[in-house]
């Protein structure tokens, strides 16, 4: 009899699995273990809002020119935005003066010209950062809103922690369900070699965003 035919490994799957190494290390960095276990204090919750927004800012400012692109097109989604909810947050952590002394880190600056890099020269590569963000945020991002909110008394789902909060996704289990078949159906758009340079991209992504933690760790170091 002939063997059976392998079903190729759905391409959201391929990501997952293939990353998984690189976004272990950055959930486990010493900045956020100290963050969220509370070991550090607001000013640094509001460093790495800080610091988003400039991530943020880069995933965003040509969303809508990709809105056409066959690939990212169809991730292209206004309920995701980010950008007006880190700067509401920014206003009620650091005043209404909140850009004010706001500069990027080094490895903050390196992640947002790469995503704008990509964005402008390989669409099919920006959505490996899209990826990694905005399903992070819906997952573990929500484990970090609800211990900003315990930790440092933010109103449940209001100003400080409204990065977390995506007022327009009613059901955020059954969107992931429905952004992880968009990404099957991306994967079969792409050919090998293509997929697995978003592979290897979604693998950066995670090691940008950990370099970014290490660049806040070292702004935070532990007492003597």
């Amino acid at each position: 009899m002939p063997a059976p035919e392998q079903q190729p490994v759905p391409f959201s799957a391929a990501l997952r699995t293939a990353s998984s190494e690189e976004h272990r290390a950055a959930e486990q960095s010493s900045f956020m273990s100290r963050l969220l276990g509370g070991h550090l204090g607001v000013d640094a919750y509001a460093d790495l809002t800080g610091q988003l927004w400039y991530v943020y800012r880069a995933l965003e400012s040509r969303a809508e020119e990709l809105a056409g692109h066959r690939v990212a097109g169809p991730f292209v989604d206004r309920a995701l935005l980010r950008t007006a909810a880190l700067e509401r947050d920014l206003a009620h952590l650091r005043g209404p003066g909140w850009r004010d002394g706001l500069t990027p880190l080094p490895a903050t600056a390196a992640y947002a010209a790469r995503v704008e890099e990509l964005a402008e020269r390989w669409p099919a590569g920006y959505l490996a950062h899209h990826y990694t963000r905005y399903l992070g945020d819906l997952s573990g991002g929500q484990i970090i809103r609800g211990i900003a909110e315990r930790t440092w008394g933010f109103a449940r789902k209001g100003d400080g922690v409204r990065f977390y909060v995506f007022e327009e996704i009613d059901n955020p289990a059954a969107f992931k369900r429905e952004y992880r078949a968009r990404l099957d159906a991306a994967g079969l758009a792409l050919d090998e070699v293509e997929r697995r340079r978003v592979v290897e991209e979604c693998k950066r992504a995670f090691v940008l965003n950990g370099a970014v933690f290490r660049d806040l760790d070292a702004r935070y170091p532990l007492s003597a």
